[in-house]
């Protein structure tokens, strides 16, 4: 019998998201971007591209359209629930399904001690790192679930495994956060087809990682096992395989794309 990857006239190593509809928030930009476009180059029927910044998700849209999917930016704030209502409305009615959403978009505070952030900067973290995650599970899961089938990934962290960033407590807890409800969620929503993993990178070269104050990055580098950052495109993989059929007895996992931080 003929695979679907064959079927897609793909070959299959380049196959995993063949006939998808693929959902990326924060995608304008580094582990975003980098999942969208390999959810094009792996065959996905459309990639929808959520954020604020209109110029960086036209120009991700416009990427994956050129690699073969249909694709289009949908701007919002992942924070504000009648944006993320919006965003599952919009992506159903132009596609007729929703498959797989990356739950990506994530705000780090800039380093300083705990007693040194303010409420401003506390609602800044949790709104966009958690209460957006949920807001997406709100409006995801009922309509995976009409479908009988859904995957589902978050963008976690180390740091919510392991803080390894003093100064960055917000973010941590944060993150921590979302591994929390990732399973929660994940045992909830397995019985109904839907399957909701995680993916933690570690250091990875992003515009949020470059802001977040580090003064040496040689030599963050040189105390990983790999001897070196991250790519945003490495950990695109991670979420690319989570979601395909590759993963399909993969549940409420945290996978995480660190270079053997969390093994060291």
């Amino acid at each position: 019998m003929e695979t679907l990857k064959q079927q897609s006239g793909l070959p299959a190593q380049r196959a995993r998201m063949a006939g998808r509809v693929g959902l990326v928030t924060g995608g304008g930009s580094g582990i975003g971007r980098a999942t969208a476009i390999l959810m094009a180059q792996e065959g996905a029927a459309a990639v929808v591209i959520a954020g604020r910044r209109g110029h960086e998700g036209q120009a991700v849209a416009a990427e994956c359209r050129a690699l073969g999917a249909q694709s289009l930016f949908v701007q919002t704030d992942v924070a504000r629930e009648d944006e993320v209502a919006q965003l599952v409305q919009t992506t159903v009615a132009r596609f007729g399904c929703l498959d797989v959403a990356f739950n990506n978009a994530g705000f780090q505070e800039r380093r300083a001690p705990v007693e040194a952030q303010d409420n401003s900067v506390y609602d800044s973290v949790f709104d966009t790192n958690v209460r957006s995650v949920f807001l997406c599970l709100k409006y995801q899961v009922p309509v995976m679930a009409a479908q009988g089938a859904g995957r589902i990934v978050f963008n976690a962290s180390v740091s919510g495994l392991r803080n390894p960033n003093p100064g960055l407590s917000l973010y941590s807890a944060s993150k921590a956060a979302v591994i929390s409800l990732m399973r929660s969620a994940a045992m909830e929503c397995a019985p109904r087809g839907i399957r909701i993993n995680a993916v933690a990178p570690g250091r990875v070269v992003t515009d949020m990682m470059l802001a977040s104050g580090i003064a040496d990055m040689s030599a963050v580098a040189a105390a990983l096992p790999l001897r070196r950052m991250g790519k945003p495109e490495e950990v695109a993989e991670a979420v690319v395989w989570l979601a395909s059929d590759e993963a399909s007895y993969i549940v409420g996992h945290v996978l995480a794309a660190d270079g053997g931080f969390m093994a060291s």
